[in-house]
């Protein structure tokens, strides 16, 4: 069973620090894009980072440029969302995503959610002010 689980969130105030994982598991994601979406209340998920398949590549929405930071490990299937200065507009149910074919690599595709065929049920972040 293919599955990504993420860990990592609660509750943190404002300026504060939290570190999101995602453990995949029932197939190799090494070759996959990876990221991460959030959905905060009343609003649709929108687009957090993505992170290529070697590691080398990664892209931030314009609102977490500069705060989050993304990465991977592809020897243990896990790939990490560290964010740092959070904001209590921060606050969403964080989603680990997979992009097994690399959909969300053509032009226009990233920040479109269907492009990303493997999702966790994602963790609670709340930001107090």
């Amino acid at each position: 069973q293919v599955q990504l689980m993420e860990s990592g969130g609660g509750l943190v105030q404002a300026g504060g620090s939290l570190r999101l994982s995602c453990a995949a598991s029932g197939r190799t994601f090494s070759s996959d894009v990876m990221g991460w979406w959030r959905q905060a209340p009343g609003k649709d998920r929108t687009f957090v980072a993505t992170i290529d398949w070697s590691g080398d590549t990664t892209y931030y929405a314009d609102s977490v440029r500069g705060r989050f930071t993304i990465s991977r490990d592809n020897a243990k299937n896990t790939v990490s969302l560290q964010m740092s200065n959070l904001k209590p507009e921060d606050t969403a149910v964080y989603y680990c995503v997979a992009d097994s074919s690399r959909a969300s690599y053509a032009q226009g595709q990233r920040e479109n959610l269907e492009a990303y065929d493997f999702w966790g049920e994602g963790t609670q972040v709340t930001v107090s002010s």
